[in-house]
């Protein structure tokens, strides 16, 4: 029997996990742009961070997940502490939504779920459908775990032992909650223990006084999970991770001293006859609960993790992205909105770097190269460091469309970096003529100005078609682009006849003309990356 139960446990658990993940996969892809929106609404205030968080980890299915996802956040400098915290604490309220969902015996449904979303996977051309099919099928393999877990279960009732062992947890709560954090820890997921411990109350092993110092332990065991990835980040980083932790700590500590008498009264006379609905329900009511308690005094849980690790005075490492973070690849919508806004601080970046040199040339203002070079320096990292990300990206499980971006993202950093490597070349050119002592005509200089002036207009129209998705940008953008072609036809006719007339030299003619290729090929770059912008990136 022992062989038989621990078969069906790990079969049932198994389902269970990968019908949650697949359903998630699926919530994930078919919000899509909400999930964006979602995110953008961050601010300072602590009541938006707890929606925020709420729903997020209600589509993605993962408080774990939403949580590694806040420390990538705010280790990639994206969110502050302050914001943090609210997220974190809706984080815990999303996670009870999986909870409710498999307290209610939905079982004989899960073989109908997972024939209709096979069959709509098989037909579907379009990616709601194919969305829609595989949260279908992943709420059926879930419920079908579930069905094993409680099946797998049953011969425990006839077990003394294992009875007396459950309710002896009702005596010792804080036994309990350190069985709810190893059993976390262990599976990685609180939803699944969850999972397990209705099973349980199902066969009538568990008593609720038993289950919910259990509860208590799975909330402090879905920190590890966070406090894992929280190594190597940066003190901020850690303190978010430290903030989870410290809530769940203090919201147990809070409940089995004071309020969980309370709870059980309340869920009790809600759902008499049916322990799963108290289990989930005591799940639920406690993280709103806590949520509640603890919001106001928010302030204190962010004193609380900068004194666990506090400043120490050494300086934080400076890093060349604002925006992407391996963490944050946890959920690959939001990763994918990460990258473009990763893309656009490289775009401009490059724009500083090609507006130094230019200064450089004209005012003569030597100096300036050096911020050219040190900023090609960080565009190249920021190249290198993008690209691995958009790779990783790229072996995730996405939605067709992403996958799509992706590809145009990966041809938009090359070219930004393009962009970047031919303002380098200006400001080597500018070197090169100042250490020549060559000069340029007042109409040399004129047609370059004019020249600069567009490209530079180029430059920024893609950089707002990259961020915006406006298409007027991107069709004036190829528009000067057509017409800087015509200046570079100009320039050179202009510098043959200046050569004729004697009136410059060899030197500042090799200089003038690799200055000239160079804006043509930053403001062919340039439409191009607003090309791809409004044709692939904002659709």
């Amino acid at each position: 029997m022992a062989v038989t139960t621990i078969i069906g446990v790990l079969g049932g658990l198994g389902l269970f996990l990968y019908g949650m993940q697949v359903m998630g996969n699926g919530l994930e892809k078919a919000a899509g742009k909400k999930l964006e929106k979602i995110i953008e609404v961050l601010t300072t205030n602590r009541v938006v961070g707890v929606l925020v968080g709420i729903v997020v980890t209600g589509v993605i299915q993962s408080s774990s997940a939403t949580t590694v996802m806040v420390v990538g956040f705010v280790n990639a400098g994206v969110m502050k502490l302050t914001q943090a915290v609210g997220v974190i604490m809706g984080a815990n309220v999303g996670t009870t939504i999986t909870g409710q969902l498999v307290s209610f015996s939905l079982e004989v449904y899960a073989p109908i779920a997972v024939g209709i979303g096979v069959f709509l996977m098989m037909i579907a051309k379009e990616d709601k459908t194919k969305n829609f099919a595989q949260i279908l099928i992943g709420f059926g393999i879930l419920f079908i775990g579930m069905d094993f877990l409680k099946d797998a279960l049953k011969p425990l009732r006839e077990i003394d032992a294992f009875s007396d062992a459950m309710v002896g947890l009702s005596h010792n709560p804080f036994l309990g909650v350190l069985v709810g954090f190893l059993l976390t820890f262990m599976l990685q997921s609180s939803s699944a223990s969850i999972g397990i411990l209705i099973a349980l109350a199902s066969q009538g092993v568990l008593p609720l006084e038993a289950a919910v110092p259990i509860l208590y332990g799975d909330n402090i065991g879905t920190c590890t999970t966070a406090m894992l990835s929280s190594i190597g980040t940066g003190r901020n980083a850690r303190r978010a991770a430290i903030i989870h932790l410290v809530f769940n700590v203090i919201g147990t500590l809070l409940f089995i001293v004071f309020l969980t008498k309370p709870i059980m009264a309340l869920v009790q006379n809600w759902n008499p006859s049916d322990i799963g609905r108290q289990i989930a329900n005591t799940h639920t009511v406690f993280n709103i609960a806590n949520v509640l308690i603890q919001l106001p005094f928010s302030f204190m849980l962010v004193k609380i993790a900068m004194w666990i690790i506090p400043n120490r005075g050494e300086d934080e490492l400076v890093k060349a992205t604002k925006f992407i973070d391996s963490r944050i690849l946890e959920t690959p919508s939001i990763a994918l909105i990460s990258a473009i806004k990763e893309t656009i601080n490289m775009a401009v970046g490059v724009k500083n770097s090609f507006e130094n040199a230019m200064n450089a040339f004209f005012n003569e203002d030597y100096p300036l190269t050096k911020k050219t070079f040190e900023l090609e320096v960080k565009v190249n990292t920021l190249e290198k460091e993008i690209t691995d990300y958009l790779v990783a990206l790229s072996n995730k499980q996405i939605a067709d469309h992403e996958r799509i971006v992706v590809d145009a993202l990966f041809n938009n950093v090359n070219d930004i970096e393009r962009i970047g490597d031919h303002a380098e070349n200006i400001a080597e050119l500018t070197m090169t003529g100042k250490e020549q002592g060559v000069r340029f005509t007042g109409d040399a200089k004129a047609e370059l100005h004019d020249m600069y002036t567009r490209t530079m207009m180029t430059l920024d129209l893609a950089i707002e078609a990259l961020e915006t998705g406006n298409k007027e940008a991107a069709y004036n953008a190829l528009s000067l682009e057509g017409e800087i072609d015509e200046l570079e036809a100009a320039c050179r006719k202009g510098h043959i006849q200046r050569l004729n007339k004697q009136e410059c030299t060899t030197e500042s003619g090799i200089v003038y003309l690799e200055i000239v290729n160079s804006l043509e090929r930053i403001s062919d770059l340039s439409a191009k990356v607003a090309r791809i912008s409004v044709d692939v990136i904002a659709v």
